[in-house]
């Protein structure tokens, strides 16, 4: 199994920026996806970006379109975590950020993630 932490979350003003950190351990594959979800309460959850890693190597990142020109997703294998680099942060960024893993590539549905981290929350004043 995969056990996952997320790390960096906290209070900014709108058009701060955050670095969030997952940090991965127990995997077992080379082949897999990683992916930041957001939610607030009585709300879906919502894909935010994925990172796809081939043999271990080569990886693709995938944005969601509210995310993309502001969100940065990367991972560092050698320290077994994965980044979300948010800048320009809206009020409407406000959420609990979710880490989670897969086997095999990306997608945008939470159902096809078989591990997920606890949350750490996010909050963008106005």
């Amino acid at each position: 199994q995969v056990q996952l932490v997320e790390s960096g979350g906290g209070l900014v003003q709108a058009g701060g920026s955050l670095r969030l950190s997952c940090a991965a351990s127990g995997r077992t594959f080379s082949s897999y996806s990683m992916g930041w979800f957001r939610q607030t309460p009585g709300k879906e959850r919502d894909f935010v970006a994925a990172i796809s890693w081939i043999g271990g190597t080569s990886y693709y990142s995938y944005y969601g379109d509210s995310m993309k020109g502001r969100f940065t997703i990367s991972g560092d294998n050698a320290k077994d975590t994965v980044y979300l680099q948010m800048n320009n942060l809206k009020p409407e960024d406000t959420a609990v950020y979710y880490c989670a893993a897969k086997f095999g590539g990306w997608n945008t549905r939470t159902n096809e993630y078989a591990y997920w981290g606890r949350g750490t929350q996010v909050t963008v004043s106005s």
